[in-house]
């Protein structure tokens, strides 16, 4: 992120819709945007529409998908024309023609054909583990924000370890501002010590009523505030623990348990307990990093392997902050073997980010892509625990895609094909959210000018793109 128009037509042509329905007639637009231009009014071309999945006529002529369309440019030099797709994946449109120079040449468009299932379904990127100066980063909740729009994110959760707080500042700030960046709650769970042990590993609650961490009274984190509005979405949860009800839910948890020989109890019932309690908040428990290297992998086999076979966990950080293979190739390789043995879950990618400038070489090496009905906390987080979601690396330029192949495969569509043009948006939006937050009152008068008017681009570009039904219409 954010992603390089890498595809020439982008720079030439507007071709929308970009993603059609399955089996439904629709009226693709392709629209030069100046420059070279080559379609001559009232003029016929020939147009192949290929099914990317068939195969070439010339070796597979019984599972081909080669279908021949007579398309011809309107008096305003614009291509509109209507057919019907009836598999869900991609499609090239290649026009031949003889250019203004008498050679002979080729213009390649795409679309993407989705089913039912994924109508009114909307891709969203977003990141769910992020820090900053509330705990160990370099910026502070609204400058990440900032930085991460900037780089074309639609969602964001501010994470810090053993603070909920944080992501509620970053959330309370924006809602008053006309952005597109959705903040969500979230925390880095550290449980404190039980029965003198340590229980780790960490944990990340997205969208949770109230702060899983600030349920226990602790001397191991300094300055956090006490009060309600600090410890929950609406200022209402549970009561504090003191040391004694927390060791005692942490046994009642183990009892409970059925822990194999060899997997520490202690941390196998904190972790349970902190997941359950997450749920119990509302939140995404998600199961972040188990191949970072601190000193040694970060969890131990076996309660790795426990946790995955109890499914404790809601989502798994499949890809995240760290650059060396062991982490992400580790994780992706553990992931697809346990879709092997029949341990299915949910899958996000997550920077971890403790600096989100772009000179920080692993500020937005990760990210999670959901395909949601809107951008609310709600459907983001049904979308992941629904299985829709895709974890994207960007580690190095060719971006790598974790996850279930029928949604990787759009996934890598929209990257090439919809996502520069909708970070080129976000980019400027991203700007003025920085000066907001940094600017003097000129600066931020300013900035807000600029927010106003530029505010809702993505989401006409969203509506532009994806041939869904709108709310209201008939079709809807």
């Amino acid at each position: 992120m954010a992603f390089p128009i890498e595809y020439e037509y982008l720079y030439h042509y507007d071709v929308y819709p970009k993603v059609v329905r399955k089996d439904v007639e629709t009226e693709i637009t392709i629209r030069p945007l100046g420059g070279r231009t080559c379609f001559f009014p009232g003029t016929d071309y020939e147009m192949t529409v290929k099914g990317i999945t068939g195969g070439m006529p010339a070796y597979f002529p019984v599972s081909s998908q080669y279908q021949s369309v007579t398309v011809c440019p309107d008096a305003d030099g614009v291509i509109r024309f209507r057919h019907t797709f009836c598999i869900e994946q991609e499609y090239m449109l290649d026009i031949a023609y003889t250019d203004h120079r008498g050679r002979s040449t080729k213009e390649r468009f795409y679309i993407y054909c989705v089913d039912g299932d994924l109508v009114g379904r909307y891709p969203y990127i977003g990141d769910l583990h992020t820090h900053t100066t509330y705990s160990d980063g370099n910026q502070n909740p609204e400058v990440v924000c900032a930085n991460y729009r900037k780089a074309g994110y639609d969602f964001l959760a501010i994470t810090d370890h053993r603070r909920y707080y944080p992501s509620l500042e970053a959330m309370r700030f924006y809602e008053k501002l006309p952005v597109g960046l959705r903040v969500l709650p979230g925390e880095e769970v550290h449980l404190p010590k039980a029965f003198g042990q340590f229980i780790d590993p960490h944990t990340i609650a997205i969208g949770g009523e109230y702060s899983v961490n600030a349920l226990i009274e602790r001397d191991d984190v300094d300055n956090i505030p006490t009060d309600d509005a600090s410890r929950s979405l609406h200022g209402q949860c549970p009561p504090v623990m003191d040391q004694a009800a927390y060791e005692k839910t942490i046994q009642e948890t183990m009892d409970s348990m059925e822990i194999p020989e060899g997997v520490d109890r202690v941390p196998a019932a904190g972790l349970k307990w902190a997941y359950d309690e997450i749920r119990r908040a509302g939140g995404l428990a998600i199961f972040p990093h188990p191949y970072w290297i601190h000193d040694v992998f970060h969890v131990p086999a076996g309660l790795h392997d426990y946790m995955v076979e109890s499914r404790y966990f809601d989502a798994f950080e499949v890809l995240g902050g760290e650059n060396y293979y062991e982490q992400n190739g580790f994780q992706t390789v553990r992931y697809y073997e346990d879709q092997r043995r029949g341990f299915r879950y949910p899958v996000v990618g997550s920077t971890d980010s403790h600096n989100s400038n772009p000179t920080n070489r692993n500020a937005l090496i990760c990210s999670t892509m959901v395909f949601a009905q809107t951008d609310t906390c709600a459907d983001i987080l049904g979308a992941i625990r629904g299985f829709r979601s895709v974890a994207v690396d960007t580690i190095s330029k060719e971006f790598r895609l974790v996850g279930e192949l029928r949604l990787v495969q759009y996934a890598c569509f929209l990257l090439r094909h919809y996502f520069p043009l909708h970070d080129e948006l976000c980019y400027e939006e991203g700007l003025q959210m920085k000066k907001y937050v940094t600017g003097d009152a000129q600066e931020k008068a300013e900035a807000l000018r600029v927010l106003n008017v530029i505010h809702g681009r993505v989401d006409a570009m969203r509506t532009r793109y994806f041939d869904f039904p709108q709310e209201g219409t008939a079709e809807a």
